[in-house]
């Protein structure tokens, strides 16, 4: 008989592909920027803060942080690796006001971060408290990234279009959450099932307004680069 670890592991493997899926989602808008050798309006604010994000679930990770999360460690380590490149990319196409903004910002989190290391890795010994202090700004964290797309379904809503957000992005960030839940549900896991269940339950409204709205939708209108952005940076 399959045993739990077993199938915990399965799990995890299906969860990093969908969430390589989402990291690499926003390739098109970096392919856009190449060719255009400008940001347009695309803003850096997603990618930036995600690479903090991808940093601090890669810490969490770690088998002296928290025990039994390589796969956690493993696409969040991708995901922070890709994050920087779409960062740098941005950096180079942008102008020097927008340029000294992401510097600052970056520094910004290298520090919190050298911080956060340093405390957990010199004052707490014990691996179960150095999984609940990180684990902890871990959901805050994803709580803060969740919110993001607020902004787009209230767009949704006054518009009653849903060209600004994508099914196939939505079901994906759907789907991403489930699978992490059982993932932690199977090993119970609090500081993944708390920022994934509310993934879950944010792509599971996002799912409804589609299919409130599919109808009413001009699918001719253009999308304004500033939506599509924020569009594809929901996970």
């Amino acid at each position: 008989m399959v045993n739990t670890d077993t199938i915990r592991t399965v799990i995890g493997i299906i969860g990093n592909v969908i969430s390589f899926g989402l990291f690499i989602s926003p390739a098109p808008t970096f392919m856009q920027i190449i060719k255009a050798k400008s940001v347009l309006d695309f803003k850096p604010d997603p990618y930036v803060t995600t690479v903090l994000n991808c940093a601090m679930w890669t810490f969490y990770g770690l088998p002296f942080v928290s025990k039994n999360n390589v796969l956690v460690l493993t696409i969040n380590s991708i995901g922070l690796v890709m994050e920087i490149i779409y960062t740098l990319i941005f950096f180079v196409y942008s102008t020097w006001a927008k340029r000294r903004r992401i510097i600052l910002i970056v520094l910004c989190e290298i520090i919190f971060m050298f911080i956060v290391v340093f405390c957990v890795l010199y004052f707490v010994d014990t691996v179960n408290r150095r999984k609940t202090i990180v684990g902890v700004i871990c959901i805050i964290f994803n709580v803060a990234m969740y919110l993001s797309p607020l902004t787009v379904i209230r767009r949704v809503i006054e518009s009653k279009s849903v060209k600004y957000m994508p099914f196939l992005l939505s079901f994906a960030n759907f789907a991403n959450g489930i699978i992490w839940v059982i993932y932690a549900l199977l090993k119970w896991d609090p500081f993944i099932v708390i920022p994934n269940g509310l993934g879950t339950i944010a792509a599971i409204a996002q799912l409804v307004l589609y299919a409130m709205y599919y109808r009413t939708t001009n699918w001719d209108e253009e999308t304004p680069a500033r939506v599509r952005d924020n569009a594809i940076e929901m996970q």
